[in-house]
């Protein structure tokens, strides 16, 4: 559908029955006829809808288009998101983090394109050197730990165990479980 108005240009909208790759090829391909191109689309009941609308939604603001829903029942219809050029809002905490753990890692232990296995965060770099320092000088005290493997937070870890390597032996003193010990992880 193509509007016109004397002294503007063009508005397209692109009409289908659901969203589908095509229909955002041929919006895109609009865009080289005018920036104001929609797609439009039935709105549908249901969570499921409700949340393949939001990421629609989103994919239609990175790539500019506009976001029209119509209700087919009476007609009704909803502008979500007008053709604006995209301009990402960055996540301060998210950077931060992101580069912290970048920031703690050793080398890079991951393999491209794996699957399946486990990542090796800068998470599991310390309490595999926790590890190490358990196996090899026995139960220890977490601020002795701490201080020989350079990890501020190895009573942190020890506590939490997420791996399932460490036990409590008594009050700030952590050791190995069997677990640990037959863990292949941090041995090589």
């Amino acid at each position: 559908m193509v509007g016109v108005r004397a002294g503007d240009p063009p508005v397209i909208v692109e009409l289908k029955t659901g969203f589908s790759l095509s229909l955002i090829h041929q919006a895109i391909a609009r865009q080289t006829i005018t920036d104001a191109v929609y797609v439009a689309v039935p709105r549908k009941p249901g969570r499921a809808a409700w949340t393949a609308l939001k990421n629609n939604t989103t994919l239609c603001r990175r790539l500019g288009l506009g976001l029209i829903t119509v209700r087919l029942e009476d007609g009704h219809t909803e502008i979500l998101c007008d053709p604006a050029p995209y301009r990402p809002r960055q996540n301060a905490r998210r950077k931060t983090r992101l580069l912290r753990e970048f920031a703690r890692l050793e080398g890079d232990p991951n393999e491209g394109g794996s699957t399946r296995r486990h990542l090796v965060t800068a998470y599991r770099q310390d309490a595999i050197r926790i590890a190490l320092h358990l196996a090899e000088h026995g139960p220890a005290k977490a601020s002795e730990v701490a201080r020989a493997t350079g990890v501020a937070k190895a009573r942190t870890i020890m506590a939490d165990d997420h791996y399932g390597w460490f036990s409590r032996v008594e009050r700030g003193i952590y050791t190995l479980t069997e677990t640990g010990r037959a863990q292949n992880s941090f041995r090589s």
